[in-house]
């Protein structure tokens, strides 16, 4: 007995509304599915799926969540068949892209609370899969100059040189500056290590005359703020 062997269809044989970028052109792109949208990216899927049907399948593995998309490194996306590294380098672009939404590229935005500090490095710190620290530096109004990452680490501590912080505070011009790392655990309390660190920065910047503004932990959801702690 033959066995009816079910042929893939390609996009293009798709019925024309249902073809994801004529769907866009004709409806707007916000009625475009989060699989259809990568779909357009990605351009085409494998053997056996529609480039829609392939960017499902990423998606469920991720809980349909872009932000858990958005933790894959480019090797991770290889790992599913249909994508090689043009395709998951696209991807992790996008993602990249999405991370930085909520950055503002007109007038620098003016940080004066802990909570201001962790809207400015969620998006950029809430996907890293190891440590990673980052120095703000701020003018007198306390308006962003610049944001510099200063330590890479594990997945459970960085080494951060004080003297390369307060460099970057004085080639800038820096007259205040905050600190800024995450904890990928997604325990917001800090170790003694980030104490110590803490201590020996806020001696740092009264010999040479900076305002330590904070240091926060952060995680997906949650920080810890020093200077909230009255711990500065």
């Amino acid at each position: 007995m033959m066995t009816e062997v079910k042929q893939k269809k390609s996009i293009k044989e798709w019925a024309f509304d249902d073809r994801p970028r004529e769907k866009a052109m004709k409806n707007g792109i916000s009625t475009l599915s989060k699989s259809e949208l990568l779909a357009i990216l990605v351009g085409s899927g494998n053997d056996e799926e529609s480039a829609v049907d392939l960017m499902k399948r990423v998606l469920d593995s991720c809980g349909n969540s872009i932000s858990e998309l958005a933790k894959l490194s480019a090797d991770d996306l290889c790992t599913f068949r249909g994508i090689g590294p043009a395709k998951a380098i696209t991807i992790v672009a996008a993602c990249e892209l999405w991370k930085r939404r909520e950055e503002n590229e007109g007038e620098q935005p003016c940080i004066t609370s802990s909570h201001d500090l962790y809207r400015y490095f969620h998006p950029i710190l809430c996907d890293s899969p190891v440590e990673r620290c980052y120095v703000m530096l701020l003018n007198r109004m306390n308006r962003v100059i610049d944001h510099v990452l200063i330590g890479t680490g594990g997945f459970t501590a960085t080494v951060v040189d004080i003297r390369l912080v307060i460099r970057e505070a004085l080639m800038k011009r820096a007259t205040t500056i905050a600190l800024c790392h995450n904890h990928p655990s997604g325990n917001i309390r800090p170790s003694r290590e980030d104490d110590k660190l803490t201590e020996n920065l806020a001696q740092a910047c009264k010999v040479m005359n900076i305002r330590l503004l904070d240091h926060i932990v952060l995680t997906d959801g949650a920080y810890f703020s020093y200077n909230d702690e009255a711990r500065l």
